[in-house]
């Protein structure tokens, strides 16, 4: 689905940012599930190898994604990485007895869209201990999945994945309709005329092959034209029924 993309638009405003990750596979899969979303700004914090953008696994679980990882920016402190940022939020499955304000994935996707106009930037950390608490503190806002209380683990990836697709999900809702019907074929739709049409048509021909007795006609009409009616018919619909209706009168006729 294509959207239109401006200077302001989220898609351009978003910064992911990486704390220190451990394993260069998870960049890679981070770039992807980015790209995948329709984000391309990557920093990283002190990443564990020095190579860590062009390390073997980071390149292979990029998976198509490597313009990510090119065009990624490291760097030796968090305040660098948050250069320029409007706003700020940690993601966190563990939540503190002092921290900024508490969101949902979609509450914040809906922030970065209607209340920002800056640069937004969305803080991930180590896959072994999480995010340091003096970061947490100097963010405006702690992102918590609502995942099963159980087993509320996700992945780095997993979590980059669901907070842009959020972000993704709230700019496609914001876009004119005529932006979000280009996928599949999209026919005109049949007008009541047309359809009380096929119904004559379609009634007709399940009486020539007693589908329906006339004198005795109960619910059916009734309730295919309740089916029907759910499918908001095209007009090459109306006509493919009507067609069908036809060759059923005149193989009767025969």
């Amino acid at each position: 689905m294509n959207l239109v993309i401006s200077d302001t638009s989220v898609f351009t405003r978003l910064r992911i940012i990486l704390v220190e990750t451990s394993h260069s596979g998870n960049i890679g899969a981070v770039a992807r599930a980015m790209k995948t979303m329709g984000f391309s700004d990557l920093y990283l914090v002190n990443p564990r190898f020095d190579d860590a953008l062009t390390q073997p696994d980071a390149i292979a679980f990029a998976s198509g994604a490597q313009d990510i990882l090119c065009n990624a920016k490291v760097v030796s402190h968090i305040d660098e990485a948050l250069a320029g940022c409007q706003f700020v939020a940690s993601v966190s499955a563990r939540l503190r007895e002092f921290s900024p304000p508490i969101l949902t994935p979609r509450e914040f996707g809906e922030k970065a869209i209607d209340e920002l106009s800056g640069a937004v930037a969305l803080i991930f950390g180590s896959e072994r201990y999480g995010l340091p608490n003096d970061i947490v503190l100097k963010s405006h806002a702690l992102i918590n999945v609502p995942a099963n209380p159980d087993y509320s683990s996700l992945n780095l990836a997993q979590a980059v994945q669901v907070l842009t697709y959020e972000c993704r999900m709230g700019a496609l809702s914001r876009q004119p309709q005529a932006q979000k019907s280009e996928v599949g074929f999209q026919g005109e739709l049949a007008s009541v005329e047309q359809i009380d049409g096929m119904y004559e048509h379609l009634e007709q021909a399940l009486v020539k092959v007693e589908f329906l007795n006339l004198h005795a006609p109960k619910k059916l009409m009734p309730r295919l034209k309740r089916l029907f009616s759910r499918a908001q018919l095209e007009v090459e619909e109306v006509n493919i029924i009507r067609g069908i209706s036809k060759k059923i009168l005149e193989f009767t006729k025969s």
